[in-house]
């Protein structure tokens, strides 16, 4: 007959080894990815796409063969210009961050949806290649219509606005929409900019 005192040891040990079965099986990457895109308009008229990827360990072991595909961006819609659209890094450490981005050329106009990349690796307890996927990006509108550049550039200061380029248009008072009337005077330093100070 088994005393009290052992059967309660036995039943602790089993506990602990349980537990540290379970903590053993979460000692593991966790590979968290977060894709950029952003357009930039050029004078010539072309539209460029900068792609950036930050992809992040935040688990409690290395990823090992790490690899990143983000290639389906069309090639009749876009020119790859600069970088690649994979890469492969031999080690990602946990706490670590690894970087990647290229650019790309517009050609055609449009709303784009890309999709998320890819990203692959390696751990040492399974055989079997791990995946995970990047954050999507916000749609593109390639090419799309700008609205052209505010005439006046605007610097608000406490009870004052600056308006560059305006003494050559008017001096006196203007009235904005939503707002009292302005008094516009010209500065004698800079014969292109007027300060307004606010009549309430």
């Amino acid at each position: 007959m088994t005393n009290p005192i052992s059967k309660s040891l036995i039943l602790i040990l089993l506990a602990l080894f349980l537990v540290s079965s379970s903590l053993a099986s979460t000692d593991v990457p966790f590979i968290v990815a977060n894709k950029k895109a952003t357009l930039n308009r050029l004078k010539s008229g072309s539209e460029r796409v900068s792609v950036s990827i930050d992809i992040y360990n935040q688990g409690t072991s290395t990823a090992y063969d790490v690899s990143l595909v983000d290639d389906r961006w069309p090639q009749d819609i876009f020119d790859v210009i600069s970088g690649n659209t994979s890469q492969s890094w031999e080690r990602l450490d946990a706490g670590g961050i690894l970087s990647h981005s290229f650019e790309l050329e517009g050609k055609v106009k449009g709303m784009f949806y890309g999709s998320p990349a890819v990203i692959t690796f390696r751990i040492p307890t399974k055989s079997a290649l791990q995946e995970a996927y990047s954050t999507p990006i916000l749609p593109l509108d390639v090419l799309a219509e700008r609205p052209p550049e505010k005439k006046f550039e605007w610097v608000k200061a406490i009870g004052k606005i600056w308006i560059s380029n305006f003494c050559h248009f008017h001096c006196g008072s203007v009235c904005l929409p939503g707002c009292y009337a302005l008094q516009v005077q010209c500065s004698k330093s800079k014969q292109k900019e007027a300060l307004i100070n606010t009549a309430e």
